[in-house]
């Protein structure tokens, strides 16, 4: 246990350190929402009313994506420069490493969501939600923030250089926008629909909306927890794979 925490003290270390990225991770999806809600919101119709209400539980899943996308960079970074070797040589696990990663992505995340609900509150969100709701939808953002934490990791792995890591987690910040995240899918073409119903993002939305906002959520909550466990199943086992395969 002494090594998870070790590791993950360091990556959060390193994440203090990278001044640009923390202020990316934190802001960017702030702005976004504020874009949203200021010049489109006026010309997007919802069934919550405000679409600041409509918009925020996008949001945030809008910041997992972009704190995956630095943890496919730091893992990708520590790949390339040979820390690596050092952490072999002191028999630290790579179950240890790649979770001291995804902990610090954690942590980023929590942190933006704080941020992007604090000026979701103030510019006019107003859940619903009891004790109950809020616990529910909060286990399941934290589950697609690990879930999403742990894809960054293995695209990391994947990626050659830290730049190209970048690149491949262009899926995880590109989802939320054909989903429910900022417009209702049936505005959307029809040829787009069926995407948008069945792609991971749109089943954790909905559960966050319908829960924050104590709406019927449907059978959102078991999709969203269906699609997290399954590519956790299947995210797991191919990170101690590719990190095997790096590190030969």
């Amino acid at each position: 246990m002494s090594e998870y925490l070790v590791l993950a003290g360091r990556s959060v270390r390193l994440t203090r350190r990278n001044t640009d990225a923390v202020i990316m991770a934190l802001v960017l999806p702030v702005l976004l929402m504020l874009v949203f809600v200021y010049f489109f919101g006026g010309a997007i119709e919802t069934s919550t009313g405000k679409y600041v209400t409509y918009v925020a539980p996008g949001v945030l899943i809008l910041c997992a994506g972009y704190g995956a996308s630095m943890t496919a960079t730091t893992v990708s970074n520590d790949m390339t420069v040979g820390i690596i070797d050092r952490f072999r040589s002191m028999d630290t696990g790579p179950t240890a490493v790649l979770t001291g990663h995804v902990a610090a992505s954690m942590a980023r995340n929590l942190a933006a969501t704080a941020a992007v609900l604090a000026v979701a509150f103030a510019i006019g969100f107003r859940p619903q939600a009891d004790v109950v709701g809020w616990l529910a939808a909060s286990g399941i953002l934290l589950l697609y923030i690990t879930t999403l934490s742990w894809l960054g990791a293995a695209a990391g792995l994947l990626a050659r250089t830290p730049e190209a890591a970048g690149g491949f987690t262009f899926g995880m910040l590109f989802l939320p926008y054909p989903s429910s995240a900022f417009v209702p899918i049936d505005t959307m073409p029809d040829w787009l629909h069926g995407f948008a119903d069945n792609q991971p993002v749109t089943p954790v939305i909905e559960s966050l909306r319908g829960l924050l906002l104590d709406q019927p959520a449907g059978n959102s909550p078991w999709l969203a927890l269906a699609w997290c466990v399954g590519l956790l199943t299947v995210t797991l086992p191919l990170c101690a794979v590719l990190f095997r395969r790096r590190t030969g």
